[in-house]
């Protein structure tokens, strides 16, 4: 029987993994030098690498979008005749976030209050088992997820699906919540701690040992487990270089063009400068993260949200008619945008991007926290999609549809929201490059916890050193990617987690339900003190 945080020493290192996890390394340096020979070549040498950068990204994009966004058929034929489908990553997430609102009861609204009295600390207990508290878990998650998400992520979701899109990105959240709560309690239940209080959870993990436990240990199920494991880990890896560096630092770069242009000439410079800084940060390891995130995420969130509050309640009168077109769009589309279907593939995207309900992500975060009771750390997992989707993301929409700013700018993401934020003072888009930047970094460090925590699991505590060095690396040239190329990548590295994290979670889920009714009936009985 797998008992919740198990102590050892011994954490998955097998021999013919670790060759997989190099083996990986490898062909993705070889593969950068192949497309890089092919890359066309400009006047100076700057500009040729710079080049080579976006023409790597691109090569690889267009291998992999066919892939991971294959339409599912719909049997439903769109204005142009053709017939309509939803990408097999969002039909996934649909089916993820549905089961599980449904399975617990929509656990999402029955026990909000509880989550909310969690993460004030009323129930903590100092000798719990694990490294950080409930609170510093849930902003190292939101670190990861409160970023560009919000800020470039919606302007790109409303290019693509206009104002219809927020609706989805809504729905999204509020069924993610749910999801967030089955993974997140799964990533304390089957966490590895070591004799030195070192945590490793999260997907990797509890795909394995769970499916052993339910299905047992020497059975086709437990080796599927096994495989679901590490194809997630690998995955994760690619996820951390890709929406959680890449992204962040491409995003962060755009605006700080902009204002400083310096850097616009040399995007390698500031590319140097965030991978210095990540450095420094992520040697640190998921104590100081915490320390750091706990305290960065918060101040940044009410910054920015008391920015888009300003434009939001300087015309407060338009704001219903704003809710009415989000609505009245999420069903009846303007021209162009693809029709019901389309905009509501658009904005469940986005939400996943920026919330990552599904993928499993934030399950690596929470299973550091110091709790015994990983029922309760899925309910403060499950606040997530609520801060970052119905609430941030919902201020930046407000903002730009208030302005029309997705309307009046060419380029896409984050060059939408800076102009909605000129429209209260010239220099605001100043202080909204100070914010995008601390929350680019934010999210960065926390990925780079992440990919580690899979690079470990994948190769042992010594393909951890390896993994950050390429985590700098790649933070360091992400600048030089085209717009385009980056939200691209970034997206399918981020999406594809759901696959096996979700496919995994359906075969364990029956596991969680009896643990989530003693939980309640212990809380609602009174054998739950609060300890504040």
């Amino acid at each position: 029987m797998i008992t919740t945080s198990r102590k050892n020493d011994g954490l998955y290192k097998p021999h013919l993994i670790t060759k997989l996890f190099l083996l990986l390394l490898s062909c993705i340096t070889l593969t950068t030098h192949s497309f890089a020979e092919e890359a066309p070549t400009t006047e100076t040498a700057m500009g040729s690498f710079e080049s080579n950068v976006d023409h790597v990204f691109q090569v690889m994009n267009d291998k992999l979008v066919p892939l991971v966004f294959w339409d599912v058929p719909m049997f439903i034929t769109g204005d142009d005749g053709q017939m309509q489908g939803i990408p097999l990553i969002v039909f996934v997430l649909i089916i993820g976030c549905v089961t599980f609102s449904l399975y617990f009861k929509f656990i999402n609204l029955r026990m909000f209050g509880h989550a909310i009295n969690v993460v004030r600390g009323k129930y903590d207990k100092p000798d719990d088992d694990g490294e950080i508290s409930s609170f510093q878990a849930l902003a190292s998650a939101l670190s990861a997820t409160v970023g560009l998400g919000n800020i470039a992520g919606v302007a790109v979701a409303m290019t693509l699906g206009g104002p219809g899109a927020i609706f989805w990105m809504w729905m999204m959240a509020f069924f993610g919540m749910c999801m967030k709560f089955t993974e997140c309690s799964f990533g304390v239940m089957y966490r590895n701690i070591g004799q030195s209080g070192h945590v490793l959870g999260g997907p990797m993990i509890y795909l394995r040992d769970g499916f052993a436990e339910r299905f047992g240990a020497n059975t086709p199920m437990a080796t599927f487990g096994k495989f679901l494991s590490v194809f997630f880990a690998l995955c994760v890896i690619l996820g951390s270089l890709g929406g959680g560096n890449l992204f962040q630092s491409n995003q962060s770069y755009q605006l700080v063009a902009e204002q400083m242009s310096f850097f616009e000439s040399y995007p390698l410079a500031y590319g140097a400068c965030i991978a210095i800084l990540c450095g420094a940060v992520i040697i640190g390891g998921i104590k100081r993260i915490g320390q750091i995130t706990s305290k960065m995420v918060p101040a940044m969130c009410i910054f920015y949200c008391i920015i888009c509050l300003s434009i939001i309640l300087k015309n407060a009168e338009m704001v219903p008619d704003m809710f009415v077109k989000i609505f009245s769009q999420a069903f009846s589309p303007e021209a162009g945008f693809g029709g019901i279907i389309g905009v509501m593939v658009a904005g469940i995207k986005r939400a996943a991007f920026s919330n990552e309900a599904g993928l499993g992500s934030s399950a690596i975060a929470h299973s550091a926290a110091k709790t015994n009771e990983p029922v309760r750390e899925g309910m403060v997992a499950m606040l997530e999609p609520f801060i970052d989707t119905l609430v941030v993301c919902t201020m930046t929409a407000l903002a730009i549809l208030i302005t029309n700013a997705h309307l009046q700018v060419d380029e896409g993401g984050i060059a939408i929201t800076s102009y909605a934020f000129a429209t209260i003072h010239p220099d605001m888009p100043k202080l909204l490059t100070v914010a995008v930047v601390v929350f680019a970094f934010s999210t960065l460090i926390s990925w780079s916890y992440y990919g580690e925590r899979a690079a470990e699991f994948l190769g042992g505590p010594k393909a951890i050193m390896p993994f950050k060095v390429v985590f700098i690396l790649f933070a360091g040239v992400a600048p030089m990617v085209g717009l385009s190329n980056a939200i691209t990548f970034s997206e399918i590295m981020i999406l594809i987690l759901a696959f096996p994290n979700i496919l995994g979670l359906l075969f364990l889920v029956p596991l969680l339900k009896a643990k989530t009714k003693d939980y309640v009936h212990r809380l609602q009985s009174g054998q739950m003190p609060q300890t504040k």
